[in-house]
């Protein structure tokens, strides 16, 4: 019976000793919680205290820390590991390391992420439908998509634009497209630092009603992004691309190469609604008179955390359309949409 007594307060001694220990954060203050360390993120320790609870906290007020088992950890100069981390003197911290190696000491400054989210695909979908009877016949349709993955190093972006719009002719009942076109861009971006990068793009675009068989564009260049955040992004860009452009009633092509200037914005105006805008621009290296720009503004409305009402506008401006075309296209979206 003796034996077994002591058996039980041995289990409970070390189930206590292994429920007690606990991730640790100093703080520049001299205030230090346990818990357990949940992830950094530009800047921003998020940390499951015993005592308060979830709670975010600024790096720069992070004198050390220690974690009670193996966490992801990434520098700024690329270094990166997965193990325990130690608490050290002020602004330090060690790693945990074999007997032959020892532990190593970084700088708490230096820390650009702990357990980062795994990098994933994102995006959003929408779609409209009109239809109308009676004086007037007509039906349209549009569409939009977008996906975007980001990741410490890079970017990717890929959309699409479409509408689709017949009526009906009153003197020969025949239906007639009074709005036919689609469009679509793939981007990659590059950073070299957190705001520096470089990029790749191109552009495919169609417009019957336009007489625009087909334009398309290739371009590269830096980019710098000013604002990156939850509430608001800002990047500017400036590159080269080469525009090729052919036209239905034309039998010659259109192929240049011109400079590539653009910006994109996007900002939450409230905790439900975004403004999203972006522009672009490519005058001819040999006749800035000679240009195409295209520029989108969006209006976005989320009812739910998933799904969203919005109001888009597109200008496109060529100043060499096809013959008997108009410089301007204005097109408008009013859809229901879907984010993932």
């Amino acid at each position: 019976m003796r034996c077994k007594g002591m058996l039980i307060l041995l289990l409970a001694v070390t189930l206590f000793v292994q429920t007690g220990y606990s991730d640790e954060v100093k703080f520049t203050n001299g205030n230090s919680l346990t818990g357990k360390i949940v992830q950094l993120t530009d800047g921003k320790l998020v940390f499951n205290s015993d005592v308060s609870g979830k709670i975010t906290a600024e790096l720069s007020n992070i004198q050390t820390l220690n974690s009670d088992e193996a966490i992801i950890v990434n520098l700024k100069d690329g270094t990166g590991f997965n193990q325990k981390i130690l608490a050290s003197s002020a602004g330090k911290f060690f790693i945990e390391g074999s007997d032959a190696i020892g532990a190593q000491e970084f700088n708490v400054a230096d820390i650009v992420s702990i357990n980062p989210p795994v990098p994933k695909w994102t995006g959003d979908m929408s779609a409209g439908l009109t239809s109308t009877h009676g004086n007037t016949k007509a039906r349209s349709i549009t569409g939009s998509a977008k996906l975007k993955k980001r990741t410490d190093k890079d970017r990717t972006t890929i959309s699409a634009d479409y509408a689709k719009t017949t009526q009906e002719d009153q003197v020969t009942g025949q239906d007639e497209s009074i709005e036919d076109w689609w469009k679509a861009k793939a981007k990659y971006d590059y950073f070299f630092s957190k705001k520096m990068y470089g990029y790749i793009d191109t552009r495919y675009e169609k417009d019957a009603v336009a007489e625009l068989d087909r334009r398309v564009t290739v371009g590269g260049g830096g980019g710098y992004q000013w604002i990156e955040s939850d509430n608001m992004n800002f990047s500017t860009e400036l590159g080269l691309a080469s525009l090729y452009e052919k036209f239905d009633n034309q039998t010659s092509s259109n192929s240049e190469i011109s400079f590539q200037l653009g910006y994109n914005f996007d900002k939450k105006l409230r905790k439900n609604l975004s403004f999203i805008h972006e522009l672009t621009y490519y005058p001819a290296i040999d006749k800035f008179s000679d240009y195409y720009l295209t520029t989108t503004g969006e209006l976005r409305a989320n009812f739910t955390e998933t799904f969203f009402v919005n109001f888009k506008t597109i200008i496109d401006y060529d100043a060499t359309p096809a013959i008997g075309a108009h410089k301007t296209d204005l097109k408008y979206f009013l859809g229901l949409g879907f984010s993932f």
